[in-house]
């Protein structure tokens, strides 16, 4: 068993290659108990392989991972049945009922019929399907296919579950219900794994993000991103926004304690500072004395796409284009 009791998942240079390919390599992370990481990079970027490693579905080429002090290697059965997976496609009977699709999947997860009862009606609860348990499954919406999904890989109690891009294709209202799935899963102290490419997705429901691309780039809060990676700034909206600034009125911000540069934004001025909040008022006295009308002060949040890029390292359509 594993040394930490709070420590779900360990990963130590997990790699993977496909014929002289190399899809992901120097995994190492750790996930504890009530976590959610989210998995974050482009199409290609080895998310899905790195899930497929660490479920038991795929053996690594290199690295050591362990799953609840089970190793993904030695002990291939034993990880696969202490996880529940989501693929990007829910893969459901569709001419089934979903009470029965529970039950077949919970069969085949060796729980006796007693378990089956139980599991099925707590999560068809706790996803608001109770009501449509008798409902064939065909007759879902996708919204309510991937809470069902999910519910068929919560059945037996799994230590881990990894969502492989759970809201792909999905139009808004479809996705709104399978974050809020998410989130009732992370209220519930259950870990997950998210892989997704969907920054506002990463954004909202994890505690800790892991940027991918071949390698783990780098691993944060968001949070702890922003105060690393991201640029505190004062967006200004004026009221004449295509009038220039006057250049004495810039010269009187950029002298003020604390602010660290002044250029021109949209649709006014972004005034950059370590400390936005403490440098706001002055900054506005300055502009009223210098005649310039203020419509809007704003602290910025610095975006998780600027972020993403600063990791990253490239934008689309720039050499070295993330795709």
């Amino acid at each position: 068993m594993t040394t930490d009791p709070d420590r779900t998942l360990h990963a130590t240079g997990l790699g993977r290659r496909f014929d002289d390919r190399w899809a992901v390599r120097d995994v190492s992370l750790d996930v504890r108990r009530g976590e959610v990481l989210g998995l974050l990079g482009p199409n290609g970027a080895g998310k899905t392989t790195t899930v497929r490693m660490l479920t038991a579905l795929i053996e690594p080429t290199e690295g050591t991972a362990t799953v609840e002090g089970l190793d993904i290697r030695a002990q291939a059965d034993a990880v696969r049945s202490r996880v529940g997976i989501l693929t990007e496609t829910p893969g459901l009977y569709d001419k089934l009922s979903a009470r029965a699709n529970l039950d077949f999947f919970g069969r085949l997860y060796g729980l006796d019929a007693k378990t089956r009862a139980h599991a099925i009606e707590r999560w068809l609860r706790l996803f608001g399907l109770w009501d449509r348990r008798d409902d064939i499954a065909g007759t879902f919406s996708k919204g309510m296919r991937q809470k069902l999904a999910i519910a068929r890989a919560l059945l037996h109690e799994p230590a881990v579950v990894f969502l492989d891009e759970p809201t792909a294709a999905l139009d808004p209202e479809a996705a709104f219900v399978v974050r809020d799935a998410v989130e009732q899963l992370r209220r519930a102290g259950r870990t997950i794994v998210l892989a997704t490419h969907n920054l506002d997705e990463a954004d909202r429901l994890c505690d800790r993000i892991a940027f991918v691309r071949g390698g783990l780039l780098r691993v944060d809060s968001p949070s702890g991103l922003r105060e690393s990676l991201g640029r505190p700034r004062l967006t200004v909206r004026l009221a004449d926004a295509g009038r220039d600034v006057p250049a004495s009125v810039t010269t009187a911000l950029g002298a003020i304690p604390g602010v660290d540069a002044v250029r021109a934004g949209d649709p006014g001025l972004e005034v950059m500072a370590t400390d936005p909040a403490a440098v706001a008022p002055a900054v506005v006295r300055a502009l009223v004395a210098g005649g310039v009308d203020v419509v809007e002060v704003t602290v910025a949040r610095t975006s998780l796409e600027d972020i993403y890029f600063q990791v990253m390292g490239a934008r689309p359509g720039a050499d070295g284009e993330v795709a």
